[in-house]
């Protein structure tokens, strides 16, 4: 039964770790097609904050789930894992090798484990509730759910409400860590046999300064008047509270130097680095290829290619081998 399940591969690890580039490279070694596991690469408007590859930098390959909702939308983790998982059937049948990549934790385990996330408890009282606590002190109401569950809390942005309510609202309800019913929920039920190809560093500070050199390289690519003319066209919604963003505002209104702006950005992605490492160090399983080990991106492919075979997501064949 295990081989008529789609075989996937999976990039994942944090911002700024090299994710897109070790996935297309995988992409013209396999004959595979990318599917974006980032919860805010799924904007229109926003590719140069999300660091969404433009049509060069994808060298041809096939890329999906990017760019096409507006950010006035909302969108769902159960919305993600059904539409990507449409994605991946249709690229499996093409004859091409799915490839997931992202640093959207929630989304590549939801996805991958099949959670039914229509299946957790509601309830209307409770969600208003938690709502109107979030509009009085969205931080204090992440501090509650790290305190609850702090695995959801290393994936889940402060400013992500949204998702912060809900994990919260399941565990008051069942008195289970949403992030455990998520587990539970999935045993056995996965349409997928994967290998997931984490990036990490040996040395911390190493990622810190790819994260500052690129939040550097963004502003001098046009981040600001494309974030400009976001916050102006889109004041509300739940792309607003994507980094690189939200912490512009107080330069255009004029409260705060371009240079203290973009400082607020750099740590704000460094801590977010910090979650998703967090997040994926528990996946288990998990393949970690250290990006700055000697050898560089052609030992990074090298390595991923041979995981790959081992995990049987590739034949020789597909893997020019």
């Amino acid at each position: 039964m295990n081989m008529e399940k789609i075989p996937v591969a999976v990039v994942a690890g944090p911002t700024a770790s090299g994710k897109t580039s070790l996935a297309i490279e995988l992409a013209k070694c396999c004959g595979g097609e990318i599917v974006s596991a980032d919860s805010m690469q799924v904007y229109a408007e926003m590719r140069i904050g999300t660091a969404r590859p433009d049509e060069s930098e994808m060298q041809g390959i096939p890329h999906h789930m990017m760019g096409f909702l507006s950010p006035t939308e909302s969108f769902s983790v159960a919305e993600y894992v059904e539409q990507a998982g449409r994605c991946i059937e249709e690229i499996h049948a093409r004859g091409k090798l799915p490839i997931l990549a992202g640093g959207t934790g929630l989304y590549i385990r939801s996805l991958l484990r099949g959670i039914r996330f229509s299946e957790m408890p509601e309830n209307a009282a409770l969600r208003k509730e938690l709502e109107e606590a979030s509009e009085r002190d969205p931080q204090d109401l992440w501090e509650q759910l790290r305190q609850a569950d702090p695995e959801a809390a290393a994936a889940i942005h402060p400013n992500n409400r949204k998702r912060v309510i809900r994990a919260l609202e399941v565990f008051r309800l069942t008195g289970v860590p949403f992030s455990v019913q998520s587990r539970q929920a999935a045993e056995g039920e996965s349409p997928y046999r994967w290998a997931m190809l984490c990036l990490g560093f040996h040395d911390r500070q190493t990622l810190y300064d790819r994260i500052n050199y690129r939040v550097d390289w963004m502003i001098e690519q046009g981040l600001l008047r494309e974030a400009e003319n976001f916050l102006k066209n889109h004041p509300g919604g739940t792309a607003v509270q994507a980094i690189g963003y939200k912490e512009l505002a107080p330069y255009f209104r004029g409260e705060l130097s371009l240079e203290a702006a973009a400082e607020n950005i750099r740590r704000e992605t460094r801590r977010y680095a910090k979650r998703q490492l967090t997040w994926f160090r528990r996946e288990e399983g998990a393949h970690w290829l250290y990006v700055d080990e000697p050898g560089g991106s052609e030992r990074l492919l090298e390595e991923a290619l041979h995981i790959l075979r081992q995990e049987n997501i590739l034949t020789e064949e597909r893997a020019g081998g």
